[in-house]
Protein backbone atom coordinates (compact mmCIF):
# COMPACT_ATOMS: atom_id res chain seq x y z
CA UNK A 1 0.00 0.00 0.00
CA UNK A 2 2.71 2.78 0.43
CA UNK A 3 4.00 2.13 -2.89
CA UNK A 4 0.73 3.09 -4.13
CA UNK A 5 0.56 5.67 -1.73
CA UNK A 6 3.85 6.73 -2.96
CA UNK A 7 2.72 6.40 -6.97
CA UNK A 8 -0.31 9.04 -5.88
CA UNK A 9 1.88 11.42 -4.55
CA UNK A 10 4.35 11.51 -7.26
CA UNK A 11 1.55 11.76 -9.49
CA UNK A 12 0.34 15.01 -7.73
CA UNK A 13 3.78 16.28 -7.10
CA UNK A 14 4.46 15.64 -11.10
CA UNK A 15 1.21 17.26 -12.47
CA UNK A 16 1.52 20.65 -9.76
CA UNK A 17 5.31 21.04 -10.85
CA UNK A 18 5.06 20.60 -14.67
CA UNK A 19 1.05 21.02 -15.26
CA UNK A 20 -0.50 20.09 -18.84
CA UNK A 21 -2.37 22.32 -21.03
CA UNK A 22 -1.24 25.25 -18.76
CA UNK A 23 -1.70 28.07 -21.04
CA UNK A 24 -4.44 30.54 -22.37
CA UNK A 25 -6.02 29.58 -25.17
CA UNK A 26 -6.49 32.78 -27.73
CA UNK A 27 -10.25 34.04 -28.42
CA UNK A 28 -11.68 31.52 -26.29
CA UNK A 29 -15.45 31.09 -26.66
CA UNK A 30 -15.65 28.89 -23.24
CA UNK A 31 -14.03 30.48 -20.03
CA UNK A 32 -14.66 30.54 -16.18
CA UNK A 33 -12.50 31.84 -13.47
CA UNK A 34 -12.80 29.83 -10.29
CA UNK A 35 -11.58 30.56 -6.69
CA UNK A 36 -11.13 28.97 -3.56
CA UNK A 37 -11.10 31.33 -1.03
CA UNK A 38 -10.41 29.53 1.86
CA UNK A 39 -6.89 28.22 0.56
CA UNK A 40 -6.67 30.41 -2.11
CA UNK A 41 -6.72 28.94 -5.68
CA UNK A 42 -7.53 30.68 -8.66
CA UNK A 43 -8.12 29.41 -11.90
CA UNK A 44 -9.05 30.29 -15.37
CA UNK A 45 -10.35 27.92 -17.20
CA UNK A 46 -10.65 27.75 -21.13
CA UNK A 47 -12.00 25.41 -23.81
CA UNK A 48 -13.05 25.12 -27.08
CA UNK A 49 -16.19 22.78 -28.46
CA UNK A 50 -17.10 21.70 -31.88
CA UNK A 51 -20.19 19.98 -32.20
CA UNK A 52 -20.82 19.31 -28.54
CA UNK A 53 -17.33 17.79 -27.87
CA UNK A 54 -14.46 19.62 -26.00
CA UNK A 55 -11.46 20.08 -28.94
CA UNK A 56 -9.13 22.07 -26.77
CA UNK A 57 -9.18 22.89 -23.13
CA UNK A 58 -6.59 24.43 -20.77
CA UNK A 59 -6.02 26.42 -17.77
CA UNK A 60 -3.95 29.20 -16.13
CA UNK A 61 -3.90 30.14 -12.14
CA UNK A 62 -1.91 29.57 -8.89
CA UNK A 63 -2.94 27.32 -5.91
CA UNK A 64 -1.73 24.76 -4.12
CA UNK A 65 -0.40 21.40 -5.54
CA UNK A 66 -3.60 19.61 -4.84
CA UNK A 67 -5.65 22.42 -7.20
CA UNK A 68 -2.57 22.33 -9.80
CA UNK A 69 -2.46 18.75 -10.35
CA UNK A 70 -6.60 18.19 -10.60
CA UNK A 71 -6.85 20.97 -13.24
CA UNK A 72 -4.02 19.43 -15.18
CA UNK A 73 -5.02 15.84 -15.37
CA UNK A 74 -8.49 17.04 -15.56
CA UNK A 75 -7.27 18.94 -18.48
CA UNK A 76 -5.99 15.69 -20.14
CA UNK A 77 -9.20 13.12 -18.95
CA UNK A 78 -12.00 16.13 -20.74
CA UNK A 79 -10.13 17.08 -24.03
CA UNK A 80 -12.04 15.05 -26.69
CA UNK A 81 -14.74 14.26 -25.39
CA UNK A 82 -18.53 15.36 -25.11
CA UNK A 83 -20.39 17.13 -22.98
CA UNK A 84 -22.46 14.37 -21.63
CA UNK A 85 -18.84 12.42 -21.09
CA UNK A 86 -17.65 15.67 -19.29
CA UNK A 87 -20.70 15.53 -16.73
CA UNK A 88 -20.11 12.06 -16.34
CA UNK A 89 -16.58 12.68 -15.35
CA UNK A 90 -17.29 15.56 -13.23
CA UNK A 91 -20.02 13.32 -11.54
CA UNK A 92 -17.46 10.65 -10.87
CA UNK A 93 -14.94 12.52 -9.68
CA UNK A 94 -16.68 14.73 -7.13
CA UNK A 95 -18.00 11.14 -6.41
CA UNK A 96 -14.56 9.94 -5.64
CA UNK A 97 -13.45 12.59 -3.48
CA UNK A 98 -16.54 12.80 -1.37
CA UNK A 99 -17.83 9.46 -1.35
CA UNK A 100 -17.81 6.44 0.38
CA UNK A 101 -14.43 4.81 -0.35
CA UNK A 102 -15.97 1.54 -0.61
CA UNK A 103 -18.74 2.28 -2.94
CA UNK A 104 -16.61 4.50 -5.33
CA UNK A 105 -15.92 2.82 -8.77
CA UNK A 106 -13.13 4.65 -9.86
CA UNK A 107 -12.06 2.65 -12.70
CA UNK A 108 -13.15 5.55 -15.29
CA UNK A 109 -11.40 8.03 -14.34
CA UNK A 110 -7.54 7.05 -15.16
CA UNK A 111 -4.57 8.60 -13.68
CA UNK A 112 -7.86 11.17 -11.91
CA UNK A 113 -7.88 8.00 -9.20
CA UNK A 114 -4.82 9.60 -7.56
CA UNK A 115 -7.39 11.60 -5.95
CA UNK A 116 -8.78 9.15 -3.89
CA UNK A 117 -6.99 9.55 -0.43
CA UNK A 118 -8.33 13.61 -0.49
CA UNK A 119 -11.87 12.61 0.68
CA UNK A 120 -9.91 12.05 4.05
CA UNK A 121 -9.25 15.70 4.08
CA UNK A 122 -12.43 17.40 3.79
CA UNK A 123 -10.71 20.61 3.04
CA UNK A 124 -8.99 19.78 0.37
CA UNK A 125 -11.81 18.55 -1.31
CA UNK A 126 -12.43 22.29 -2.28
CA UNK A 127 -9.16 22.02 -3.80
CA UNK A 128 -9.32 19.14 -5.55
CA UNK A 129 -12.97 20.21 -7.85
CA UNK A 130 -11.97 24.17 -8.03
CA UNK A 131 -11.08 23.37 -11.64
CA UNK A 132 -14.09 21.27 -11.93
CA UNK A 133 -16.54 23.52 -11.18
CA UNK A 134 -14.78 26.18 -12.95
CA UNK A 135 -14.72 24.34 -16.23
CA UNK A 136 -19.12 23.53 -16.16
CA UNK A 137 -18.99 27.40 -15.12
CA UNK A 138 -16.87 27.66 -18.63
CA UNK A 139 -19.06 25.17 -20.51
CA UNK A 140 -22.33 26.80 -18.90
CA UNK A 141 -20.97 29.98 -19.94
CA UNK A 142 -21.87 31.20 -16.73
CA UNK A 143 -21.09 34.67 -15.69
CA UNK A 144 -20.13 34.39 -12.44
CA UNK A 145 -17.29 33.07 -10.84
CA UNK A 146 -17.38 29.83 -9.80
CA UNK A 147 -16.53 28.89 -6.20
CA UNK A 148 -16.11 25.67 -3.79
CA UNK A 149 -18.27 27.13 -1.12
Amino acid sequence: MDELRDLYQATILDHSKAPRNFRKIENCHHTADGHNPICGDKVQISAELEEGRITDVAFQGAGCAICMASASLMTEKVCGQTLDEVGQAFDAFHELVTGDADAVDASGLGKLAVFSGVREFPMRVKCATLAWHTLRAALGEDEEVAKTE
